[in-house]
């Protein structure tokens, strides 16, 4: 029994030294995997026009999680009349917002953090209702994105970025 106390507070201890390490280093998602904590320079002016991220084609977004250890995507962006936009796309079958955990993290607490380029801006999301505003989100969408096929509309959620 003390063999396996020991056992169990070593697990611990290394999976609290990794944390404390990937906190100081951060671990930004690559394509398909998820990361945990953005790195970069924290810009807190607030941004008045978003039209700078049509030359990215992709950011980062690091949501909070229940359990206080950040989980972070990476996502295309829409810039719109200056406003920003992201967009996320469900295959059939799948449930908004169940089914993408950093779309389940956003909807239970709206604070994000964005990194675009190298730079991090801490803003909040908010679910686009009105149907024009995502029609015409949607069509910026796909001057940007041209090679994306298109998805049938309610398989794509839109949320606009709004200052944190």
């Amino acid at each position: 029994m003390k063999r396996l106390g020991i056992v169990v507070g070593l697990i611990v201890a290394v999976l609290v030294v990794a944390l404390v390490v990937l906190r100081a280093v951060g671990l930004d998602p690559n394509e398909r995997r998820a990361g945990l904590w953005l790195t970069g320079e924290v810009i807190t002016t607030p941004v008045t026009d978003w039209s700078f991220t049509d030359k990215y084609r992709n950011i980062y977004v690091q949501t909070k999680t229940w359990y206080l250890v950040p989980h972070s995507v990476t996502t295309g962006c829409t810039a719109k009349d200056g406003k920003l936009y992201l967009t996320s796309i469900y295959r059939p079958g799948q449930q908004f917002p169940r089914d993408k955990t950093w779309n389940r993290n956003f909807t239970r607490d709206p604070r994000v953090r964005l990194k675009i380029g190298d730079k991090l801006y801490d803003q909040q999301l908010a679910l686009v209702m009105d149907e024009t505003e995502k029609d015409a989100v949607l069509e910026a969408k796909a001057k940007k994105y041209p090679q994306q096929p298109a998805v049938e509309k309610n398989r794509v959620f839109v949320f606009k970025v709004l200052p944190g």
